[in-house]
């Protein structure tokens, strides 16, 4: 029994390591699907351990109502139209 769940925990290893990664769900299709072969193995891995991780994006509206323009990101106080891309609201 603990040698099944050893060899499931190296299996997954690559999507264990990139759990945090901003590829993940990518490298545990490649590691679910080709993990069995040594070399999709080893590519998931190599994968996992390159990947940059995922950073958090935090919107701050500042005092007051703001609104963001879809296509820019631009914050707009009080208008109809985007003054950095001219896109209506």
């Amino acid at each position: 029994m603990m040698f099944l769940l050893f060899v499931t925990l190296l299996y997954f290893l690559p999507s264990i390591i990139g759990h945090k990664k901003r590829d993940f769900t990518g490298i545990f299709i490649v590691n679910l699907l080709f993990g069995w072969t040594v070399i999709g193995w080893v590519i998931a891995l190599v994968w996992a351990c390159a990947a940059e991780e995922r950073v958090p994006v935090y919107a701050y509206a500042g005092p007051g109502y703001a609104r963001y323009c879809s296509r820019c990101g631009a914050s707009i106080a009080a208008a109809h139209f985007c003054p950095a891309c001219a896109r209506p609201l």
